[in-house]
């Protein structure tokens, strides 16, 4: 692959060590460099390891890349998203996917993978971008005209300026979310995937988490106004059809929904329950469903469905899907017009390729451990962080609009 005038100068690499997390980072920099790499260890356990690499391209744009550096002695990779990745001997090669090869002259593209390791876990010391390598030690900038910021655990590569096109830079827009305890955020256990999804975005993107921990889809939209009664229909009974204080400040003309932005909604884990106030059945879930679309799309924000993330459930060595929703939830995005991403299944498939199966069911330590609380149901930091990777990847395979946005 042609390079153009790249020059991939040598970059010196250093080492974070963060003890009280456990997490390495390397980082790549250099005076006038073509390219800069940060290698972050995101979590860690007994043989096992999840990263996230950050590339930036500050030469010429290219239209595919390959980045390669050396496992040490007895790391290994077991599994990759957002890149392809090869491992021959202790060489290891991520190539872009079909929709990240180009990357324009100060951008940047971001993979993750979960790795192996046994005696250490060291960072690479250096990398090669499509075959030039990238490590030494940096020269003064002999242009420099703002201050060297002080230490930071990941430096940033002198500020880029606007790509080569001249078109204005993307409105902002905000990215709304309506779920479960499985997408909340919070800084410790329990720690739902929406509390990771801002890292994903541009700048340019705000994301709103409004997803509360034991909702339903109608205990979300009516809070306090679904009472313990059951109608001959077998639904809980509404004393007020006044909607929560959450929904409400969506649909506020002033500071809620704007034309341009979105709205993902994840339910099904906690509407299966048999006793009011959180149960809903079937039809009244995809009635609820249409209600929070079409309210989005009458102010031109564009609503995305997610069928409920799966807990991890073992049949011998595999695991296996366990939530009820699914085709509700897919059923309601057909009859909306209304994209939906399978989540269940995408989650189930990682946890069979992080081999999370078998397992003893002590969810404090090992893979599973790092993974998901001791409730099983429940994610980690590390574990919520792959599973928004997986809607990311998901709006870019599923040609969703959104994807425009992501970094």
């Amino acid at each position: 692959m042609k390079v153009g005038r790249s020059r991939l100068v040598v970059l010196a690499a250093t080492v974070l060590t963060v003890v009280a997390g456990g997490l390495g980072i390397a980082t790549a920099q250099a005076a006038t460099p073509a390219c800069g790499v940060v290698y972050r260890v995101t979590s860690e356990w007994t043989g096992g390891f999840g990263a996230d690499v950050v590339v930036t391209n500050l030469g010429d744009a290219v239209t595919s890349w390959a980045l390669g550096w050396s496992l040490a002695p007895g790391q290994g990779v077991t599994q990759a998203w957002n890149a392809t990745v090869t491992v021959t001997g202790t060489a290891v090669t991520a190539t872009n996917v079909s929709y990240n090869g180009a990357v324009g002259s100060g951008a940047s593209v971001t993979f993750g993978f979960a790795g192996s390791w046994r005696g250490s876990n060291p960072v690479p010391s250096s990398f090669s971008f499509n075959g030039i390598t990238c490590a030494g030690p940096p020269a003064a900038t002999p242009t420099a005209q703002t201050p060297t910021p002080g230490p930071t655990p990941c430096p940033e590569p002198s500020t880029p300026q606007a790509t080569p096109s001249t078109s204005s830079a993307p409105a902002p827009i905000k990215v709304w979310m309506a779920g479960d305890s499985t997408m909340m955020n919070a800084s410790s256990c329990p720690i739902g995937w929406g509390s990771q999804f801002a890292s994903y975005f541009t700048s340019n993107v705000t994301v709103q988490n409004s997803a509360v921990g034991g909702r339903s889809i109608q205990t979300w939209l009516y809070e306090g106004n679904v009472t313990s009664t059951k109608n001959s229909a077998g639904e809980c009974t509404l004393s007020s059809t006044a909607y929560s204080a959450r929904w409400s400040a969506m649909l506020d003309t002033g500071s809620g929904f704007k034309p341009g932005d979105y709205l993902i909604i994840q339910f099904g884990i906690n509407d299966g329950d048999s006793a009011c106030p959180r149960h809903v059945g079937a039809n009244r879930f995809k009635e609820l469903l249409g209600v929070m679309a079409t309210a989005a799309k009458a102010r031109g924000v564009k609503p995305i469905f997610v069928t409920p993330v799966a807990a991890i459930t073992c049949s011998g060595g595999t695991a296996v899907g366990n939530r009820g929703f699914v085709t509700e939830t897919t059923a309601a995005a057909a009859a909306n017009g209304v994209p939906v991403i399978d989540l269940h299944a995408k989650s189930v498939a990682l946890y069979n390729t992080l081999r999370l199966c078998p397992n003893n069911g002590d969810y404090s330590t090992g893979a599973v451990g790092a993974f998901f609380c001791n409730d099983h149901t429940h994610f980690e930091a590390a574990g919520a962080r792959q599973i928004a990777g997986l809607i990311a990847t998901a709006l870019r395979a599923q040609n969703i609009p959104l994807a425009a946005h992501l970094k």
